[in-house]
């Protein structure tokens, strides 16, 4: 299946991509998501390894489009949200990483904070790319938020996502539940 945007809405999203920090770290650039990325991004969220300990079923071609016009409105309505993070040296899509307020249905005074996350495909874990992001872009939000709390929700038996987590810093708050799911949430 392939889906494009049409003409109007390709320079919508343009305009809307041009206005997203471009950031870059030793081995990696995050850049906002283009109409170019759905390819790379619906294998990603298809992938029934890296969904397996978020939604637990991977996501359809349908709501991987509908994922990345998400995207683009976090940027648009909030003044941040998620990049296609990719690697220097070849350009490869190897994932996404970024801030949002998804307004979850999440029974914790701190889901109203901006919530980071992050996911890197299979073929390039392992290699430090998660927590390489995760410190850039959380440089970015200690800016943004003027040094406000942020959180994440993890899989509690997502032990390379805890410690990505804890190398940027965040710490455990409280244990929770998410779609019906045991979920740690931590805070920084």
């Amino acid at each position: 299946m392939v889906v494009a945007p049409c003409e109007e809405g390709g320079a919508i999203i343009k305009d809307i991509v041009a206005m997203i920090p471009l950031i870059e770290t030793e081995r990696l650039t995050l850049r906002g998501h283009g109409a170019d990325d759905f390819p790379a991004s619906a294998a990603l969220w298809g992938d029934a390894r890296v969904t397996a300990r978020i939604s637990g079923r991977v996501f359809t071609p349908e709501e991987c489009w509908a994922r990345l016009l998400r995207y683009a409105g976090l940027w648009s309505l909030l003044g941040f949200g998620y990049w296609a993070v990719t690697r220097k040296s070849d350009g490869a899509f190897i994932g996404e990483s970024g801030f949002a307020n998804f307004h979850r249905a999440i029974p914790s005074p701190h889901a109203r904070l901006p919530e980071i996350g992050w996911v890197i495909a299979p073929a390039h874990q392992r290699q430090g790319y998660a927590s390489e992001a995760v410190a850039a872009i959380t440089a970015w939000g200690d800016k943004k938020f003027g040094g406000s709390q942020t959180f994440c929700i993890i899989d509690p038996d997502h032990a390379a996502s805890l410690r990505v987590a804890e190398k940027a810093g965040y710490h455990f708050a409280e244990r929770t539940t998410y779609l019906d799911s045991p979920v740690v949430l931590y805070l920084r």
